[in-house]
């Protein structure tokens, strides 16, 4: 064995990488959903092995290390990108508004996270109600700073599960962790905003019309925060790894599904922390701190698999999933992209039938 091949990832052990020149080279007897152009046209046996690559690199690329790596930046982060939310949106509203409408859409957390956050807000409210100016500006830019740990953070997660190296210089990679900052500052303005309306529309709602009515207003409040959360998830994705990036319809699946497991643990893990696990008993005063880190781990490990799906539907497909005019295989400057998989007992079929073909095109040569 070479020393390239002890570098080889599982699933390219498990199924023998090869990468032609063009789609044209690729033999019709293929992995499922080799020739999608879209994730949704994959058939159901091609979703089958994604998601069995994903058990797999899941704890090759050690995920769960990822995670927890990505919450402790987040925790740093958290006061200063409330800090620079409350700050921002003051800009053009009431900060007291602000504070309530962050303060209702923390009800989905677990109540110590809950109130830790709740915390936080009081106090960036009180420190900066009476900032304005040039202070204001300098308060803004270095609590947008601080919170570009967490973005920096997931930057790094996102070029492992892609398999990129970081080739970026320092100011590209601060440049676009600022602008992942604010990016997804303006989406919490934009919740927090939308909070607001979705609220006044649900006491319009009621008193007009009547409960059936609040259930819609309810269902729609909903579906705009799926749609915002997942928007924001695959902007991550398509922005933060150094890579080409991709379409928007090869990030979508994975930014759903961070959307959904997201809502789903943040649920389950409430309920456990209320009436299942006591962590008052273990950590005492730093409860609220543990349960908030667990939080934030849970989350991050969300977004991770997520980006790890869309790696690996990309992995799955010979078509360009890249933005941009159609490239080769190779040329795509994304490793995801660059590589597709053959399954191992048809790779030897595979490779007589390129020998083949070169060997005809060189007796017309001559």
């Amino acid at each position: 064995m070479s020393p390239e091949d002890t570098s080889d990832t599982p699933s390219q052990k498990a199924v023998n990488q090869q990468v032609p020149q063009n789609e044209d080279d690729i033999s019709p007897i293929q992995t499922p959903g080799a020739r999608s152009k879209s994730p949704w046209k994959m058939p159901r046996k091609a979703w089958v092995q994604v998601l069995k690559r994903t058990w797999v690199m899941a704890g090759f690329h050690n995920l769960n290390l990822l995670a927890a790596g990505v919450a402790f930046f987040t925790f740093l982060s958290i006061t200063p990108l409330i800090a620079a939310t409350v700050m921002i949106y003051g800009l053009v509203g009431d900060v007291e508004t602000v504070q309530r409408q962050m303060a209702g859409l923390t009800d989905v957390l677990p109540a110590d996270a809950s109130t830790l956050i709740e915390e936080q807000l009081v106090s960036v409210v009180t420190t900066n109600a009476s900032v304005t100016g040039f202070a204001l500006a300098v308060a803004l830019f270095f609590a947008v700073y601080g919170g570009m740990r967490a973005a920096n953070g997931l930057v790094s997660a996102l070029n492992v599960i892609n398999e990129e190296h970081e080739t970026r210089n320092i100011i590209q990679v601060t440049l676009r962790a600022a602008s992942l900052t604010l990016a997804a500052i303006g989406i919490a303005i934009v919740g927090v905003s939308s909070g607001s309306l979705f609220a006044w529309l649900q006491t319009q709602s009621t008193d007009l019309i009547g409960p059936v009515a609040q259930f819609f207003v309810k269902l729609l409040t909903w579906i705009f925060a799926i749609l915002l959360a997942s928007t924001g998830f695959a902007t991550i994705m398509r922005f933060g790894p150094d890579r080409a990036t991709a379409q928007w319809r090869w990030l979508m699946p994975g930014a759903l599904l961070a959307t959904f497991l997201f809502i789903g643990i943040s649920f389950g893990f409430s309920l456990y922390v209320a009436y299942v696990s006591d962590y008052n008993a273990t950590y005492g005063s730093l409860s609220a701190i543990v349960v908030f880190l667990m939080w934030l781990f849970l989350s991050a490990y969300c977004i991770l698999i997520g980006a790890l799906i869309n790696a690996e539907a990309e992995r799955q497909t010979v078509q360009d999933s890249t933005t941009g005019p159609e490239q080769p295989l190779g040329e795509r400057g994304a490793v995801m992209a660059d590589t597709t998989l053959i399954e191992g007992h048809k790779l030897s079929m595979h490779q007589k039938r390129l020998r083949r073909k070169a060997d005809k095109a060189a007796r017309k040569a001559t």
